[in-house]
């Protein structure tokens, strides 16, 4: 298993800022003073697809060669990662084909569709919707992308981590969500090589704690898909991404649906921003760690803003 370096991120970077503008980094004093921390927003959720995963899809198909391009590609997707391979292989002019699960959420299926991917709907979950992508890529001879052990969309992902350093290099502890653990071992990969006393932690939904499990067991470890933040629904582990966040990452919490739901109002109501679950996580979770975010100065990953309507009204009901 080859492993991405910190020397893949940076590389990544060259790549990635031919295509995308650096997203904003913000302070908002209302967040501070519900935190008693300094906190830190990286706004992902201002990206082209509204979501992180974008600089991995696009450092990845930039490195395609000349036969894959022409095979197109096959991915599985809950949303976001669909979102980032659909609109990377739109920029290189590469046929995208992308599995999701039956009843995934619309807003990012639709979006998908805009940026010419070709849409199959497959399984229950996640899992089954990635099994049926791997038969794909086999039968149809098409390029398969995995959604976390791929070495250049972890290294994509991470060059989030080198914009929160370079715009606050005393940053202290970040946080980031974790699904399948990409954008976390992106993170880990850049702040510990830039400074190794800076925490991550990792958060995920405590009704779908695979990655968790895996991180605490040091062994794959399967889980139930109970939540409704589908950022962060992955019934079995990706292994790559474990392997650095082992190494790597300070600590990983679980957070509820209710605690996410309230942090999406917060940040709609102190920051008039719009994150959907998963990208709501790490507030939740410094929300609920005050003995560890007080006083310190804080980065948290916004990860992304595709929130249905439904969900949104939901939070809006409270």
């Amino acid at each position: 298993m080859n492993l991405p370096t910190f020397q893949d991120v940076l590389r990544a970077r060259r790549i990635i800022n031919q295509y995308l503008q650096p997203t904003p980094m913000h302070n908002y004093p209302a967040l501070d003073q519900m935190l008693g921390a300094t906190a830190y927003v990286k706004h992902e959720n201002y990206q082209p697809i509204g979501a992180f995963k974008v600089r991995g899809g696009i450092n990845l198909m930039s490195q395609l060669s000349e036969v894959e391009r022409a095979a197109g590609v096959v991915t599985a997707s809950t949303g976001n990662h669909g979102q980032s391979i659909a609109y990377a292989a739109r920029l290189f002019g590469v046929q995208a084909n992308i599995v999701v699960p039956e009843g995934a959420n619309p807003v990012k299926v639709a979006a998908m569709e805009s940026l010419g991917a070709n849409v199959i709907f497959h399984g229950r979950d996640f899992d089954e919707a990635k099994a049926h992508c791997e038969a794909l890529a086999q039968t149809e001879g098409m390029r398969y992308i995995s959604s976390g052990d791929e070495p250049l969309l972890i290294a994509g992902v991470g060059t989030h981590t080198l914009e929160i350093l370079e715009a606050q290099p005393d940053i202290e502890l970040i946080f980031v969500p974790v699904g399948g653990g990409s954008g976390a071992a992106g993170a880990c990969l850049a702040a510990k090589a830039v400074n190794p006393a800076i925490q991550v932690i990792g958060v995920q939904a405590e009704k779908a704690p695979s990655a968790y499990l895996t991180w605490k067991n040091r062994a794959a470890t399967e889980s139930f898909i109970e939540t409704a933040a589908e950022g962060l629904q992955t019934r079995t582990p990706f292994m790559m991404p474990q392997r650095i966040l082992w190494e790597k990452l300070d600590d990983f919490v679980l957070v509820s649906d209710e605690m996410m739901i309230e942090a999406v109002r917060i940040y709609l109501e102190k920051a008039k921003t719009l994150a959907e679950l998963a990208g709501a996580a790490p507030l939740a979770a410094a929300l609920g760690m005050p003995e560890v975010v007080r006083g310190e100065k804080i980065a948290l990953i916004l990860s992304g803003g595709n929130i249905t309507p439904e969900q949104l009204q939901r939070v809006l009901d409270g």
